[in-house]
C-alpha cells in the first residue's frame, strides 16, 4: 500500500494549488480525482463557461440596444451553436491548461474515486487502498435538490444543462434567486427565452443587501424578466408538453407553465461518498465540513478547503485555503489564516453587484460603529453617457480615523470597480488616503470619489 505525506482528494481550485503547493514544500503528494473530465467546477461548469456565455449575451444586448446610442443594426439574434462552439473551445484550452498542471509530475495523479477507510486510508474505486499523514478534503460541491413538492419527480435542468445548451429554449421557469439562478436567468432571456424567476426568500440575491438586491430585480423586470419573489412554491410538476410551477405569491395562487425548468436552488457540499464518519470528520447542518482556522477538520491531519467546507464559495477562497492547509501540514513558521474581513463578492449580472469587507449587516450584527455614504449612477457622467444607470457606490468607514470597512457597488463593471477597494482595505487605508490619489475624469471609477468626499467632510466636522 502506497503511502504520501500528503493526499489532496479533489482536483479543483482548492485540491490542485494545495498539492501544487504541498509538492514545493519537498512533500510526497498526491491527487486522487475520479471526475470524468479533470480541471474542477470553476474551469468545467461554473465560472468560466458562465462568464463566457454571459459576456457573449451582453455583446448581443448592446448591439440591440444600437437605437439608444444613434446606431442603426438592423438586427442582432444569438446563433447558439455558434456561441455553444466558442464556449467550449475557450473551455477546453483552460482546461488543457490544468491538466498539463495537473500530469507534470510535481505530484501523483491517481484517476479513481476515494472513500475513508479510517483517519489515514482511503479505498479507491479502482480496488487499491493508499494512506497518508496528511490529507486534504477538496471535494467541492453539487446541485442539491431541497425537498419541494414535485421537485423530485419533474425533469429539470441544472446549471450544468444551460451552461451546455446549443439552442434557444422557448421558455424556462428559474426556480431560485442566488447568485446562478440571477446570472443564467439573465443570460437565457438575453439569448431570446421567456424566463421566469421563482424566488421563496423575499428578494432575490438574498445573501446581499436589500438595496443591492432591489436594483438588480429592477432592472431585470424592465428587461422583461418575470420575477416573484417571496413565494411559497406549493407543486411542481411536468408532462409531455413541459413543466408548470404552482405557488403563492402575495396572497395569491399562481401557476406558470414552461418548456423547460431549471433547478437554481443551490449547491451542497460533494462528501456523500467519502464515508467522513469512517474518519472521524465531523459536518454541520448544512452538510459542509467543519473546520478551524488553520482548515483543520475534527480530525486534526485531515484538513478541508473550498466549497466542501465553506464558508464562502469562491475560487480565490478556495485557493486561499488549499495552500494554507498544505503549508500548515508541512509546518511552515508564522502563518496566517484567511482573512475573511477582506472577503470579496462578484455577482456577474447586468448591473453587476461586487461587494468587498464589511457590510451594512454585518457592522450592525457585531455593534461597530460606522459612517456610511453613496452616490447613484444616474448623477454620474462616464455611466450616463453609457446609459447604465442603475446602482450605485456604498462605501462604509470607521467614524473617528475613516478606515475604510467595507464597500458596495451595484452598477456598470461593479466587478472590476470593487478592486479599487482591495489594496486599500488590506492596507488598512482611511477614505483620506484614497482621496490622496488621482482619479481620472471622466471613468466610472471616479465616481469612488464622491462617497469618499462626504465621509471625509464628515469625519473632518467631527474632530
Amino acid at each position: 500500500m502506497k503511502t504520501y505525506d500528503f493526499l489532496v482528494l479533489g482536483g479543483g481550485s482548492a485540491g490542485f494549488n494545495a498539492a501544487r503547493a504541498a509538492a514545493d514544500l519537498g512533500l510526497r503528494t498526491a491527487i486522487v480525482d475520479g471526475a470524468r473530465d479533470l480541471g474542477g467546477l470553476c474551469i468545467l461548469r461554473g465560472c468560466m463557461p458562465s462568464k463566457t456565455l454571459i459576456y457573449m449575451a451582453e455583446v448581443l444586448h448592446l448591439a440591440r440596444k444600437g437605437k439608444t446610442f444613434g446606431l442603426k443594426i438592423p438586427s442582432a439574434r444569438a446563433d447558439m451553436k455558434a456561441i455553444h462552439a466558442r464556449k467550449k473551445k475557450i473551455i477546453a484550452d483552460f482546461a488543457g491548461y490544468r491538466v498539463d498542471a495537473l500530469t507534470a509530475g510535481k505530484f501523483e495523479l491517481i484517476r479513481a474515486h476515494a472513500r475513508f477507510l479510517d483517519p489515514h486510508t482511503v479505498a479507491l474505486s479502482n480496488g487499491k487502498k493508499i494512506s497518508a499523514r496528511h490529507i486534504l478534503i477538496g471535494t467541492g460541491s453539487k446541485v442539491s435538490v431541497p425537498p419541494v413538492p414535485g421537485l423530485a419527480d419533474t425533469p429539470f435542468w441544472t446549471s450544468d444543462d444551460v451552461l451546455d445548451l446549443d439552442f434557444i429554449p422557448k421558455s424556462v421557469i428559474v426556480l431560485g434567486g442566488g447568485i446562478v439562478a440571477c446570472e443564467l436567468s439573465q443570460f437565457l432571456h438575453r439569448v431570446g427565452a421567456r424566463v421566469t424567476l421563482v424566488q421563496r426568500s423575499p428578494n432575490i440575491l438574498r445573501d446581499h443587501s436589500e438595496d443591492a438586491s432591489e436594483v438588480v430585480q429592477r432592472a431585470f423586470v424592465e428587461e422583461g424578466i418575470e420575477v416573484f419573489a417571496g413565494t411559497k412554491i406549493e407543486q411542481v410538476s411536468g408532462d409531455a408538453r413541459g413543466v408548470s410551477v404552482t405557488f403563492i405569491h402575495d396572497g395569491r395562487k399562481i401557476t406558470r407553465r414552461a418548456a423547460h425548468l431549471f433547478n437554481a436552488l443551490g449547491r451542497e457540499p460533494n462528501t456523500a461518498s467519502l464515508d467522513l464518519a469512517a474518519a472521524g470528520v465531523r459536518a454541520g447542518p448544512n452538510g459542509q465540513i467543519i473546520i478551524n482556522r488553520w482548515q483543520q477538520t475534527s480530525v486534526p491531519h485531515i484538513y478541508a478547503a473550498g466549497d466542501c467546507s465553506g464558508p464562502a464559495e469562491i475560487v480565490h477562497i478556495a485557493i486561499a485555503q488549499g495552500v494554507l492547509a498544505a503549508n500548515h501540514a508541512a509546518c511552515v513558521p508564522k502563518l496566517k489564516p484567511v482573512d475573511y474581513s477582506l472577503l470579496l463578492n462578484v455577482v456577474f449580472t447586468d448591473p453587476a453587484l461586487a461587494t468587498i469587507g464589511r457590510l451594512e449587516r454585518d457592522l450592525d450584527e457585531a455593534g461597530v460603529k460606522y459612517l456610511c455614504a453613496s452616490y447613484p449612477f444616474n448623477d454620474h457622467g462616464k455611466s450616463i453617457l453609457m446609459d447604465a444607470n442603475h446602482g450605485y457606490v456604498k462605501i462604509l468607514a470607521e467614524p473617528k480615523r475613516g478606515r475604510i470597512l467595507g464597500a458596495e457597488i451595484v452598477g456598470p463593471d461593479a466587478g472590476e470597480l470593487i478592486h479599487c477597494f482591495s489594496g486599500p482595505l488590506a492596507m488598512r487605508a482611511t477614505v483620506f488616503d484614497l482621496l490622496r490619489a488621482p482619479w481620472y475624469h471622466p471613468t466610472l471609477a471616479e465616481i469612488i470619489t464622491y462617497p469618499l468626499e462626504e465621509l471625509a467632510g464628515r469625519i473632518a466636522g467631527r474632530k
